[in-house]
């Protein structure tokens, strides 16, 4: 996401190498037959995974060469562009807009097999907002369109158990907006969720809605529906403590933040430095803050907050942004915002493999990785892509597929 300084106003106005360590595709396990389609709510993926604790030790993975995309991939994994920022996305005559970020898939309820690709858009001035892409069973583009639209710096979000798109506006009065992948029903502001620097957001288990704030000095919130399922009303609270610690949680007394910004509201709030992605499964959520480079875990039951994963040398992770559980593995895919521009998985005893890497992107950032409902196809942009004759950084939107059931060890 792009790195924000003080805060403003915020108005709506304005050829694949191979793997050379241990840590390869071939050391994964024996190759997995092709996997049935996976059971699908239409939200991110949910496995029930105990996450351990442990610091990782891996190196970087020294993938080479690139293929006709420009992207390393390991040996058997192949590529394909979905979108360039500027033109019409593939298979469609929709115009694709500038600065792809957050992402989810969704199963298509009216094409068995099919499923949609919500796409944000990372542009201030009331030109952001959310692309669907629609896929046929085979994984051809059948259609693009807009489902939200005149809404500013769309950054993250996170897909619901119900199969709405969280759309969260990153600015200081910035609000999270409930797309309709299909198009059918108009997106919806979630005023109940608050008015802050929204980065990403998380349905659990329990029913809550967790977020996160992309600020130096950001908090963490969960809001409560007073309905379950129904995001029109409900109540929005912020962690208080120390991280990483027990926290305990206390209401926000002015969501819409009229006096003062949420995060200043309550005294003892629990500060993380530039929250960003999150996912949940079960008692556990997992969400990155890039100030630090670290991936946090915390357990609903206990209430406390600890560190996954701490990214730099000599972990694989330069760098943390967008965050995606891997379902069938239980595995955190992790985009870098920075760093070499990889996409890193971190399995549950927290050895980590490098999926794919960017090379000559360094003013990009790597965003929105999810994998299509059946786990074979995984979408991510780099936000600041160059593209046509004059190389406009303006973003692209890629798919990689290959044997991701051996390389993440899937079951």
């Amino acid at each position: 996401m792009f790195t924000q300084g003080a805060e403003s106003s915020g108005a709506d106005t304005g050829g694949s190498g191979p793997l050379g360590t241990d840590d390869t595709a071939a050391s994964a396990g024996p190759m997995w037959s092709r996997r049935t389609l996976l059971k699908w709510s239409g939200a991110a993926g949910i496995l029930a995974v105990a996450a351990p604790t442990a610091p990782a030790c891996t190196m970087p993975a020294p993938l080479s060469g690139t293929d006709a995309n420009g992207l390393a991939l390991l040996s058997g994994f192949s590529s394909r562009v979905i979108a360039r920022a500027g033109e019409s996305v593939q298979g469609s005559s929709f115009f694709y807009r500038w600065f792809p970020d957050g992402a989810a898939t969704f199963a298509d309820p009216a094409v068995p097999g099919g499923w949609y690709l919500a796409v944000n858009h990372e542009v201030t001035g009331g030109n952001g907002g959310v692309t669907s892409i629609r896929f046929a069973p085979d994984g051809t583009v059948t259609d693009a369109r807009a489902v939200l639209s005149d809404t500013s710096s769309n950054c993250a979000g996170g897909a619901t158990p119900w199969g709405t798109w969280l759309s969260c506006e990153e600015y200081s009065r910035g609000h999270v907006w409930e797309c309709d992948p299909t198009g059918a029903a108009a997106p919806t502001k979630r005023t109940g969720l608050g008015a802050f620097s929204h980065e990403a957001a998380a349905v659990a288990a329990d029913g809550r809605v967790y977020l996160t704030e992309d600020r130096p000095d950001g908090a963490f919130y969960r809001f409560t529906p007073s309905v379950p399922g129904d995001l029109s009303d409900g109540l929005l609270e912020v962690a208080t403590g120390t991280a990483p610690g027990p926290l305990v949680w206390v209401a926000v007394p002015d969501p819409a933040g009229n006096v003062a910004s949420t995060r200043l509201q309550v005294p003892g709030t629990a500060r993380f430095d530039g929250g960003e992605g999150i996912d949940t499964s079960g008692d556990d959520v997992w969400f990155t803050t890039k100030g630090d480079l670290r991936v946090w875990h915390y357990r609903i039951d206990t209430g406390v907050v600890s560190v996954r994963y701490q990214a730099g040398a000599p972990n694989a992770l330069d760098a943390v942004d967008n965050l995606w559980l891997d379902e069938a593995s239980g595995a955190l895919v992790v985009a870098e915002d920075g760093g070499n521009m990889e996409l890193v998985a971190i399995r549950p005893d927290d050895t980590a493999v490098v999926i794919v890497r960017i090379p000559g992107q360094d003013g990009s950032e790597v965003t929105g990785p999810c994998f299509s409902p059946d786990g074979q196809r995984l979408y991510f942009s780099s936000q600041r892509a160059p593209v046509g004759a004059v190389g406009a950084p303006i973003g692209v939107t890629y798919e990689v597929t290959g044997p991701f059931d051996a390389l993440l060890g899937r079951n």
